[in-house]
């Protein structure tokens, strides 16, 4: 069963709530045949939802089945379903992660809830921490979603042969705490394959995360696995290949390849293998930062028209750019910012140096208490900062980079002097490319280099890539860019080296 998504934005909070994203048949059937490869005398959905790996279950059994299904889900209202009356279905309200079953399972199988980690409150977050340092033997980045708690409980109650099917967001596979995870995963158990979809073929069209299949054996680890790209959408052919057991030739709406373990975890198992081989990383010409949170942009992002009508004098005010189609191309200079100001957008950031109260221009005083009035010193980011009203200091990058875009990613030349908001992150190069910025520039926004930005990034829905500041220092730039650059070559000259 496969429920479509909600058009509309308070059904669909909803479910960001609950983290519920209905599986479609297709991988469920996908999912379901792998774990049930080999004797399994039962299957186990940790998050039954509305029953699409149910579904999948009574498509695969045979009538002389004697496998009984399990499962568990905190909405009481699904387990009501009809499709759960069955007298081989065993369904019961229990929270998985802080509460799971006393037994192990021969074949689990889950699309487990996608509840960011901002979405969980700090008892939950407490018991997380402690299943981590009990299962993994520390305790993961407190970015890590619930999803990943999930995976690891999962595959704690995994019996001794037994195969795991989990789909997750990539950023199971390449977010902060990634490595650890994967480092303990891999030292334990098998991984037989990764299941990605390029972006017109993904599982979930609408929601704005990229996924993927782990198939997990509890068996000894294995130096080599399969990993698949499904690049047709509704592809049967999924589902036959994995009750191939991926070894034969993949159909056209497939692409296997066969990977090195600690290949595959180095470069995120959610991405593309590796095949770049260079020198060079922007991290040896440049340093990236994030832009300026300011903690309440409606307070503190003004239009010039806003700021005079305030009384906020001119020093008290930097030139700013805070959102990314401000800035369409990859250049961004003064007559830009005049066009944005002709245009009504708000171009200048509020910075005060943190003086005190009493020794701020009257009317910028009153300005700071209508902000106190409404409640703005008591925001999370600006009640950590002393006084409240402090802004973050940045200098002018001499390049911006747009870091979440889905196929607009690119550097861009700041001739503005402006800071960017967090749309941005600033990338400052080093003094032994300070004379050489521009040529710099163009080697970023290469094809080449910006082809490289999927082996650092983190992957998302529609083809969106987002890169975190230490990332993107890790950015692979190609030899020849660097080391074959002419004055032929857009009026480019040889880059220097350390």
């Amino acid at each position: 069963m496969s429920n479509p998504l909600p058009t509309d934005w308070t059904a669909r909070e909803k479910l960001r709530e609950k983290g519920q994203f209905w599986t479609p048949e297709w991988v469920a059937r996908a999912m379901v045949a792998y774990t049930l490869q080999g004797d399994a005398p039962d299957l186990y959905d940790p998050a039954v939802g509305d029953g699409a790996f149910f579904e999948a279950f009574l498509a695969l059994r045979r009538e002389s089945d004697k496998r009984t299904f399990f499962g568990t889900d905190i909405d009481e209202s699904l387990l009501r379903g009809e499709i759960f009356r069955k007298p081989f279905c065993r369904v019961e309200r229990r929270d998985f992660a802080l509460d799971p079953p006393r037994r192990r399972f021969d074949a689990i199988v889950a699309n487990p809830p996608y509840i960011r980690h901002h979405r969980l409150d700090a008892r939950t977050k407490a018991a997380l921490r402690e299943l981590s340092l009990r299962q993994v033997g520390r305790a993961l980045d407190g970015r890590a979603g619930f999803h990943v708690y999930f995976l690891i409980r999962a595959l704690s109650l995994l019996e001794d042969g037994g195969r795991l099917a989990f789909i997750v967001p990539a950023d199971t596979c390449e977010g902060v705490f990634a490595r650890p995870l994967w480092n303990w995963i891999t030292s334990r158990y098998r991984l037989d394959a990764v299941v990605a979809f390029d972006p017109d073929a993904t599982p979930f069209p609408g929601v704005d995360t990229n996924a993927v299949i782990l198939m997990i054996r509890n068996a000894t680890p294995a130096e080599r696995f399969a990993w698949i790209r499904c690049r047709e959408p509704e592809s049967p052919d999924l589902a036959r290949f994995v009750q191939r057991g991926f070894t034969s030739e993949p159909p056209a709406a497939l692409e296997r390849t066969e990977r090195e373990l600690a290949e595959g975890v180095a470069t995120g198992l959610s991405r593309p293998p590796a095949t770049v081989r260079t020198r060079f990383r922007l991290g040896d010409f440049a340093t990236a930062r994030r832009g300026i949170a300011s903690g309440a942009n409606s307070f503190f992002w003004l239009t010039r028209e806003q700021a005079e009508a305030e009384g906020i004098p001119m020093e008290m005010l930097r030139p700013v750019v805070g959102r990314t189609r401000d800035v369409p191309g990859d250049v961004l200079d003064s007559d830009d910012l005049i066009r944005l100001e002709a245009a009504g957008r708000p171009t200048l950031l509020f910075c005060s140096e943190g003086q005190a109260l009493d020794d701020l221009p009257p009317r910028v005083r009153d300005y700071i208490r209508r902000g106190e009035q409404e409640g703005l010193n008591r925001r999370a980011l600006l009640r950590t900062r002393r006084p409240w009203y402090r802004m973050e200091r940045r200098s002018p990058p001499p390049l911006l980079f747009a870091y979440l875009g889905r196929r607009n990613s690119r550097f861009v030349r700041n001739r503005a002097g402006v800071v960017p908001l967090t749309c941005f992150l600033c990338v400052y190069p080093h003094p032994h490319v300070a004379d050489s910025v521009d040529n710099l520039w163009r080697v970023l926004n290469d094809p080449e280099t910006i082809q490289n930005l999927r082996l650092v990034g983190k992957s998302y829905g529609g083809g969106a890539i987002k890169v975190e500041p230490r990332n993107l220092e890790r950015l692979p730039i190609p030899d020849d860019l660097v080391t074959d650059l002419t004055n032929g070559n857009n009026g480019a000259s040889r880059l220097p080296f350390r």
